[in-house]
């Protein structure tokens, strides 16, 4: 992958070891490894405005992976002794996936929460995976969470990122999962230059008007997400910062959870991070065993998404 940025952050993100003034750049290890995210495969039923892994109707870059594949990493955190606790799955669209419904039912059976990121538009509302859906809310009840993408409050808004009629059909998807039982939350963006405790009051309207049973004042089940634009600049990140800002490395992501992706062509592989998906310098291996150790912090969304945007992508 070409590792050239935008000239907002030229010079900076380049040496694992140190920043570009020298310091010593941060980073975080595998405190355990709590959760373990699956990408599905980057092909989506919509191509969204700045999405970060370009996912689109004919972007195959990140092939399907299939249960098999996904049941082996399983096996291998339990041979670890990992403290596996929630399984997650994002895409592109999870539910264009033709394992989906069978690799959360392998990640519920085995005790785990799982969490799968959709935007609850036709894949999910086709009659196969409604019935799957059913069926394991069924049996695993509220183990299983959907995280539903809704940039914004607005259809206006929201439609210019995801397509004209997209926020109508999110809603419709929302509406019937609800109505069937499932454990549903909410992915909002700030991109709109509004202060949180008035984006999270306008959402609390929506879901009011909507009769939808979701808490916007509760960061779970309203996760609001800072923006990553690359070509905006952002400090990097030093070991001093730790106490500057008041964080702790195993807060981030990457001390408790890593990803298993499948680029075209080639077997399964790990990397660091759900936001990281093409990028060489974080893939660590193609077992779990191998990607225990630390990541350096060398990107600008380990700046702005995860230290200073307090971001996570799991529960």
């Amino acid at each position: 992958m070409d590792q050239t940025l935008p000239k907002a952050n030229a010079g900076k993100f380049i040496d694992p070891a140190v920043t570009a003034d020298g310091s010593p750049r941060a980073r975080v290890g595998l405190v355990g490894l709590k959760t373990l995210w699956f990408n599905t495969g980057t092909l989506c039923n919509i191509a969204c405005t700045g999405c970060y892994i370009e996912s689109s109707p004919t972007n195959d870059r990140l092939e399907y992976l299939r249960l098999k594949e996904m049941r082996a990493y399983l096996d291998e955190a339990e041979a670890l002794g990992a403290p596996l606790e929630e399984v997650g799955f994002t895409g592109g669209e999870p539910f264009m996936n033709p394992d989906i419904i069978r690799m959360i039912e392998a990640a519920l059976a085995r005790g785990y929460r799982v969490l799968v990121l959709t935007n609850a538009m036709r894949p999910m509302m086709r009659p196969r995976l409604q019935a799957g859906l059913k069926k394991l809310v069924a049996l695993y009840g509220e183990r299983l969470t959907l995280r539903v993408s809704l940039d914004h409050w607005r259809a206006e808004q929201h439609d210019a990122v995801r397509g004209p009629g997209s926020f109508a059909e999110t809603l419709a998807g929302m509406d019937w999962l609800q109505s069937e039982g499932l454990r549903m939350a909410v992915a909002g963006r700030a991109l709109w230059g509004v202060p949180e405790a008035e984006a999270r009051a306008e959402y609390g309207r929506l879901f009011f008007e909507q009769n939808l049973k979701i808490d916007a004042q509760d960061p779970a089940s309203l996760v609001i997400f800072p923006d990553m634009d690359e070509s905006v600049e952002v400090p990097e990140i030093t070991t001093a910062c730790w106490g500057i800002l008041g964080k702790s490395p195993e807060a981030l992501m990457c001390a408790s959870s890593r990803m298993v992706i499948k680029r075209r062509g080639m077997p399964p592989s790990v990397v660091a991070c759900t936001l990281l998906p093409y990028d060489a310098r974080f893939e660590l291996g193609t077992r779990l065993a191998e990607a225990a150790g630390e990541v350096a912090l060398n990107h600008p969304h380990c700046a702005k998404f995860c230290v200073l945007g307090g971001a996570s992508c799991s529960v």
